[in-house]
């Protein structure tokens, strides 16, 4: 399979982050600002891989390879690709890492972690209260996940199409969460949950900026780009805590360099690169 341009050293052991599209990710940026810290030889690129294409792409990784960092709609896709999988991934049934070891391709999620540490991050402790969730994907399925030890009163989940929110709840009531599922276009009442956590991609949550309330509770918007967010701008200027996306995407790289070198994560040379370009 052609590799789009990646042709490593030889001997260089290789990763990457495959999606459709991809060219906006930033995992390069952070796991190579880790080989360098950590001393390491390694390649890490970004490359474009359909639903369609991931089979093949993943048979042709032969022992060069550490493993992969996958992005939607591939994060599902893989799953009967994999000799085994790790229980975290397994309960919310999408991988986003696979590690190549003696042969074998196992799976793993990282998301989860990322997403707990966020959370630390602005003081989410046990008994949050009530969530909502916005969006209903792959991501909100790692987002419950990682509410699962915190033990929230209520969870609301809110999708474009109730159908997806429905499939949603079935797997946070598998988990032992408190689930219903709503609709989330106009559905201001989402905002004045104690904790909100959009998972929409991009700027999809403009809509309900105008509608944050005058005493915010926590947001996580789990986007990067753009950022701020106009949701993310306007709760931060209400008073409310924000926790960016950039954050979760930080943590579960650094899960994921940890998982495919065995060295702990640099994750404040990692933080840098990060901003870095951010910024750029």
């Amino acid at each position: 399979m052609q590799l789009d341009g990646l042709e490593p050293s030889s001997g260089v052991k290789r990763a990457a982050v495959l999606g459709h599209p991809i060219r906006h990710s930033l995992s390069p940026v952070l796991h190579s600002a880790a080989y360098q810290a950590l001393g390491l030889p390694y390649e890490y690129t970004a490359i474009d891989v359909t639903e369609a294409g991931l089979a093949d792409f993943v048979a042709d990784c032969d022992d060069s390879w550490l493993g992969l960092s996958l992005t939607m709609p591939l994060k599902r896709t893989v799953l009967p690709l994999l000799d085994a999988v790790d229980p975290v991934a397994e309960r919310i049934r999408a991988v986003n890492t696979v590690i190549f070891s003696d042969g074998e391709r196992l799976g793993f999620n990282t998301d989860v972690a990322g997403i707990a540490t966020t959370l630390r991050e602005i003081e989410v402790q046990q008994y949050p209260g009530d969530v909502a969730i916005l969006g209903a994907g792959a991501t909100a399925a790692a987002v419950l996940s990682a509410l699962v030890d915190l033990h929230p009163s209520r969870v609301r989940i809110a999708a474009r199409r109730v159908e997806a929110a429905l499939d949603a709840v079935e797997l946070a009531s598998e988990m032992g969460l408190n689930a219903e599922a709503t609709l989330w276009q106009d559905n201001t009442d989402l905002l004045r949950s104690d904790l909100l956590v959009s998972t929409l991609p991009g700027d999809a949550a403009a809509i309900l900026a105008p509608h944050t309330p005058l005493q915010p509770g926590k947001l996580l918007d789990v986007t990067y780009s753009p950022w701020p967010t106009t949701l993310a701008r306007a709760w931060a200027e209400a008073g409310g805590a924000v926790a960016p996306g950039y954050r979760m995407l930080l943590w579960q790289a650094a899960v994921q360099v940890e998982l495919m070198t065995g060295f702990q994560a640099p994750v404040s040379a990692m933080s840098d690169a990060l901003l870095a370009a951010l910024e750029g």
